[in-house]
């Protein structure tokens, strides 16, 4: 039998193994999702509403384990996981509340006995292909949708959140959702593959950048429904007007939440040269209070980083940086012992052909880059092959809005950053993928419009 073993990122012990999935058991698991789908879909929407609301009270009720275990597989700090819990919440009663909305067939003409209508139909059966670093909001942003509108989901975790994506599946089938129609593939790379091979109607990815290229290649030829967010290398622009300290706070922490391993944490920060040397005190003073410790005590802040590959990731960025005349102000190591740790790192008087300004980094290190003005920032903040978030620092409205409105980004920030909503798409421009989830646009995804020609006789 083919097994997962499931690792914990902060010391490296086993926690447990787990039966994986072959090509056989994903084909078998595909098959009997198809064939259930339609049966499914004939569910009338009050019920597969049930469904989901009593999933969300077994979130509720189980709210502690889950984030433990969360905590556990992929070392968030324990706070972060019951945040990421808690907020999904709200997300689960947008997703209730809009799907009747997106579903009511829609008269777009009457008259003169023709009447023209839309209809919004499943999809069919949904390839959702999951990421570590936000499990529960990056799974159930496809999954609660899907299920809603009539879909059958073939749900593989990342194998660094193998445990949570399992507790997903043990509520949705406890709610009452068939276990065919909800089914979790456990694995590897080698599983999404097997999943890729099968008939399915969508793929709902997030992940790398490579990872995301494997599959449009993989399924490119067969005119299904493909979504992909790849991540970003996500811009700051903090103004000359801007309170340097206020700033440095909020942005210290979108940078450093999660251990920085979040799709829309700041990644790179460009602050105006009038007041650049006091903001970048502020940050540094901010970022020595972030505690580093067991992810499991109430007070950490800095937890393990889930992937061991990606300390030499970060480490190799601040090589190159130091090397090519970066002044590093904080961290710029491992910590020693055992487990994935990274101290919080700040690298000043960086530019860009410094892979730390380039590439993204998804860990616990910025580089802060000065600037002379909001043209040059600009410049800068569009010099990226990625376009996710982007955001601005100033008192001035107007200001921040002729800045961004320059910025290739799917998602813009006025005095914030790191923040996503269920009511607004979250999407990308370039290699931050294509297609959207969240909003009403995002649940709307997961159906295709059927158009009706009705004359009456």
């Amino acid at each position: 039998m083919t097994t997962l073993a499931i690792l914990n990122p902060a010391n490296g012990q086993l926690i447990t193994t787990l039966p994986a999935d072959d090509t056989g058991t994903v084909a078998a698991k595909a098959a009997a999702a198809r064939a259930a789908q339609p049966a499914w879909a004939a569910v009338p929407l009050a019920q597969r509403k049930t469904c989901i609301e009593k999933f969300r009270a077994g979130v509720v009720r189980d709210l502690e384990s889950l984030a433990t275990t969360m905590t556990r597989e992929t070392g968030k700090p324990i706070r972060m996981s019951r945040n990421e819990l808690n907020g999904l919440l709200g997300r689960i009663d947008f997703f209730l509340i809009q799907t009747d909305l997106v579903l009511a067939t829609e008269t777009v003409f009457d008259d003169s006995g023709m009447k023209e209508q839309i209809q919004h139909i499943p999809l069919g059966l949904v390839a959702n292909i999951s990421a570590w670093n936000y499990p529960w909001f990056v799974g159930c942003n496809v999954i609660v949708p899907a299920l809603l509108t009539g879909n059958a989901v073939l749900y593989k975790p990342s194998e660094y959140a193998a445990m949570t994506g399992l507790e997903i599946t043990r509520l949705l089938h406890e709610a009452g959702v068939p276990r065919d129609v909800m089914a979790c593939l456990v694995g590897a790379g080698e599983v999404g593959s097997a999943l890729l091979a099968q008939k399915i109607d969508g793929v709902f990815f997030t992940g790398s950048v490579a990872t995301g290229r494997r599959i449009a290649q993989a399924v490119g030829g067969r005119f299904i429904k493909l979504q992909l967010e790849l991540g970003g290398k996500d811009p700051t622009y903090v103004a000359d007007d801007a309170d340097p300290k206020a700033a440095a706070e909020s942005l210290a922490d979108g940078a450093m939440y999660n251990i920085g391993q979040s799709c829309c944490s700041v990644e790179r920060i460009y602050v105006h040269e009038k007041i650049h040397d006091a903001f970048v005190a502020a940050f540094v003073d901010t970022v020595r209070t972030f505690k580093t410790g067991d992810p499991m005590s109430e007070d950490t802040y800095i937890g393990a980083i889930t992937r061991a590959p990606q300390l030499d990731v970060l480490d190799a960025q601040v090589a190159d940086a130091r090397a090519k005349g970066a002044i590093l102000l904080a961290g710029g190591a491992r910590n020693p012992g055992p487990g994935h740790w990274y101290q919080p790192t700040v690298l000043a008087n960086v530019d860009h052909t410094m892979e730390l300004m380039r590439e993204e980094s998804f860990g616990p290190i910025i580089g802060i880059q000065k600037v002379s003005s909001d043209a040059q920032a600009v410049q800068l903040m569009n010099d990226t092959a990625y376009g996710l978030t982007a955001g601005v620092y100033t008192p001035d409205e107007a200001r921040a809005r002729a800045v961004l409105s320059q910025v290739n980004a799917g998602s813009a920030y006025w005095n914030c950053c790191d923040r996503v909503s269920p009511r607004l798409p979250w999407s990308g421009h370039g290699d931050s993928g294509v297609g959207l989830t969240l909003s009403t646009y995002g649940i709307e995804t997961f159906t295709r419009p059927k158009a009706w020609h009705l004359r009456r006789a």
